[in-house]
C-alpha cells in the first residue's frame, strides 16, 4: 500500500521512518508547511516523494494518510481524508472535542474505513507486559494507578499541560483498565503563556479504584512513571529506566483480627521484587504495523477510534473540572 505523512515536526519523521521500512508499504509520500522539513526528510530518505500541499495529498493514490499536526487540525484534516476513502492514523489525541471523535468513528464505519489514534505508548513493551499482568491476576484487585509525566518544557501555545502530556497517561489507563471512569476532577494554574502549565486529575473507576495524574512543564527533571496498587502485589513502572523498566513487587496489607483491645490491625508484607524481561520492539514501528494490518485484514486496531473517544472525553470532562475549580465531573 501507499501511505501519506502530513507534517514533520517532531513526531512525523519517526513515522516516515518506520513506514519506509514497513515491508507492506510500497511508497511513502510526506507533506508539510515548511520546505526545509521536506527537504531534509525527502535528503534523509530518498526513495520518500514530496507532495507540495494537502490538497495533493488528497488527490494523490496513497491508501492511508497519518496527520501529524497541531491537535486543532486532527478533526479537519482527518475528515477531509476519511471523506476522500484514506485510512487514517492520527496522533494523539485524536480530536479537539468527543463530538469531533464521534463524527469521525461514524465516518469511518461508514465508509468502512480504518481509523487509529497514535497511543504509543499502549504498545510498548513495558506497558503491555502491564496489561498481561493485571489481566492474569497476578496484581489481584486494583486499588491505584498513580502517574507521574513531568519535565521543563516543552511549552504548547495551542494546548494546556493536561492535552499535551495527559492522553499518554489516560491511553494506559483505559488499555489496563479497560473502562471509563465514572467521574474525574482536576485543578491546574498556569504561569507563562496563557496555558495552564501544572495539573493534577483524578479519575473516579467505582470498585475503589482510584488514580491521579501530575503533569507538569516547569519541573526541574525529567519524571516518567506510574505506580500500580493491587490487594497481592504492586508495579512500578519508570520509563525513565535504561533497563528495568517494569517491576513488580510482592507487596502489600493485610487486615488481620486479633482478641483484645485491639480487634482488627493492618499488617504490612514486604516480599520479593522481580523485574520481567520485556519485549524490546520499537512501539512505533508497532503502530505502524497494527495500522497497516488492520487496512490489510479488517482487523480491528488496538488503538481504534473509540480508545481516542474515551481520552478525549476524560480531557473534555477535566477541563469541565478546571473551570468550576476541580469540582467533580460525572461522565
Amino acid at each position: 500500500m501507499k501511505v501519506a505523512v502530513v507534517g514533520l515536526g517532531y513526531w512525523g519523521p519517526n513515522l516516515v521512518r518506520n513506514f519506509v521500512s514497513s515491508e507492506n508499504v510500497s511508497q511513502v509520500f510526506c507533506c508539510d508547511l515548511d520546505p526545509q522539513r521536506v527537504k531534509h526528510i525527502t535528503k534523509q530518505f530518498p526513495n520518500v516523494k514530496a507532495l507540495s500541499s494537502f490538497e495533493a495529498v488528497l488527490d494523490s493514490d496513497c491508501d492511508a494518510v497519518a496527520i501529524v499536526t497541531p491537535i486543532s487540525m486532527h478533526y479537519n484534516l482527518a475528515k477531509q481524508v476519511l471523506e476522500r476513502g484514506k485510512h487514517v492514523l492520527v496522533e494523539k489525541p485524536l480530536a479537539s472535542s468527543a463530538r469531533e471523535c464521534d463524527d469521525l468513528i461514524q465516518c469511518a464505519d461508514r465508509k468502512k474505513l480504518v481509523l487509529m489514534v497514535d497511543h504509543t505508548f499502549i504498545y510498548t513493551g513495558a506497558v503491555r507486559k502491564i496489561k498481561e499482568i493485571v489481566d492474569r491476576g497476578d496484581v489481584g484487585d486494583l486499588y491505584y494507578l498513580d502517574s507521574v509525566r513531568v519535565n521543563l518544557g516543552m511549552f504548547q501555545h495551542d494546548v494546556n499541560v493536561l492535552w499535551d502530556l495527559a492522553p499518554h497517561d489516560l491511553s494506559i489507563m483505559d488499555y489496563v483498565i479497560g473502562k471509563l471512569p465514572e467521574a474525574v476532577s482536576a485543578v491546574a494554574v498556569n504561569h507563562y503563556n496563557h496555558q495552564e502549565d501544572v495539573a493534577y486529575l483524578i479519575l473516579h473507576y467505582g470498585q475503589n479504584i482510584i488514580a491521579h495524574i501530575h503533569v507538569n512543564w516547569l519541573a526541574p527533571v525529567k519524571i516518567r512513571r506510574m505506580l500500580i496498587g493491587g490487594s497481592k502485589k504492586m508495579v512500578v513502572f519508570d520509563d525513565m529506566e535504561p533497563s528495568e523498566k517494569v517491576k513488580i513487587y510482592d507487596s502489600g496489607v493485610k487486615v488481620v483480627t486479633r482478641e483484645g483491645i485491639y480487634r482488627t490491625l493492618v499488617e504490612y508484607r514486604t516480599g520479593d521484587m522481580f523485574a520481567p524481561k520485556l519485549d524490546q520492539a520499537e512501539a512505533l514501528t508497532l503502530v505502524v504495523k497494527d495500522f497497516v494490518n488492520a487496512i490489510s485484514t479488517g482487523k480491528k486496531p488496538v488503538a481504534d477510534g473509540c480508545a481516542g473517544w474515551r481520552v478525549v472525553r476524560i480531557l473534555e470532562a477535566a477541563e469541565q473540572s478546571l473551570k468550576q475549580s476541580g469540582a467533580l465531573v460525572h461522565l
